[in-house]
């Protein structure tokens, strides 16, 4: 653990998979505590500026949503293994990574609540420490052996293919939609289903169970990201951690957007009049926040919500494959939390 929180359990909360005062929410936690003191070690550096960078994120918090997909799948093996706990803590260690690279694309001023790394130490350190800590979740998973090395790289490059997708935007001819899909299954997707498949593969349970698990995986992160796209548009400030209609205003193609797009070239005259405000100027609040309203007030948005929960209901579809019980029950709780979550 970092001096200032040796000595106390880090985590207490099993998050959306159990309920509070089941045995499960209580392995969930003292598992999730062991993560934490193995994220830690494994971001320790002796010199104090990478130390420090490397644990900047770590320290904010955040809910360690894949870590616990990670030991939740376990439990359908042997979750107390040392290696279920490294497999975990090079699940978050590589999320990590990508938040501090993300940043810097996205020169986002707050992450968790604090200052970027890139707002406290500049863009070059906030990369390096990106790939520091990629290097660092590279050395966990040579220590689990082969299948966890190829796991994690294939992995990393979806996610790198994402972010390029992303950037660069759909080819002429293809649905912006349907790319728009795919960028959030390779960007957030892959690695929900690789932490499902971490703790399946490094708890010993049957590998029967990784297939049904990978498709629960990536369908609940397409919902988390199409949840994240209303959220924008319809939470409050101090609810969501954001001023709401940010990605408006950095002209993200989320779905509303999207369909909103797709509704005015169709000959739908309200979806053309929330086009022009949002291809208008969006520098000033309160533009942004008429063409904010505008959107949210379109029935593309309950279109995109819909289309969020259908993701959803597809994820827990997914899981008939698994045995019955509070894991299943774990993973189908946490589908249905994504997309009625407000933040």
């Amino acid at each position: 653990m970092t001096p200032d929180t040796a000595g106390a359990p880090l985590r207490t909360q099993a998050g959306p998979f159990a309920a509070a005062d089941s045995a499960l929410a209580f392995d969930l936690a003292a598992g999730l505590d062991r993560v934490e003191e193995r994220l830690s070690a494994a971001a320790a550096q002796s010199e104090r500026l990478p130390h420090e960078a490397s644990h900047h994120l770590m320290q904010a918090g955040g809910k360690r949503v894949r870590p616990l997909l990670v030991l939740l799948a376990a439990q359908l093996g042997d979750g107390t293994r040392d290696e279920v706990i490294d497999a975990a803590a090079a699940v978050e260690l590589i999320h990590l990574a990508t938040l501090y690279h993300d940043d810097v694309m996205d020169d986002a001023p707050v992450r968790r609540g604090a200052p970027s790394a890139h707002e406290v130490w500049g863009n070059s350190v906030a990369i390096l420490t990106g790939d520091l800590l990629f290097a660092r979740a590279s050395l966990l998973s040579s220590e689990l052996g082969p299948a966890a090395v190829r796991l994690q790289a294939t992995t990393f490059e979806r996610l790198v293919l994402g972010q390029l997708a992303e950037f660069t935007g759909p080819a002429p001819d293809e649905d912006p939609v349907a790319h728009y899909l795919q960028v959030l299954a390779d960007k957030t997707g892959s690695l929900i289903a690789a932490s499902g498949e971490f703790g399946l593969r490094f708890s010993g349970a049957s590998e029967e169970f990784i297939e049904p698990l990978r498709d629960y995986g990536e369908k609940v992160g397409v919902a988390f990201q199409l949840a994240d796209d209303i959220i924008d548009l319809t939470s409050d400030a101090a609810t969501s951690g954001k001023r709401p209609g940010t990605d408006l205003r950095e002209r993200v193609p989320t779905l509303p957007v999207l369909y909103a797009r797709r509704a005015a070239a169709g000959g739908d005259t309200t979806a053309a009049e929330v086009v022009v405000r949002l291809d208008g100027d969006l520098t000033s609040d309160v533009a942004l926040e008429e063409a904010r309203v505008a959107l949210a007030a379109h029935p593309v948005t309950q279109e995109a919500r819909a289309e969020a929960r259908r993701w959803a209901d597809e994820a827990i579809a997914a899981l008939e494959a698994l045995p019955e019980g509070e894991v299943r029950e774990g993973l189908e709780a946490f589908a249905h939390q994504v997309v009625e979550r407000s933040s």
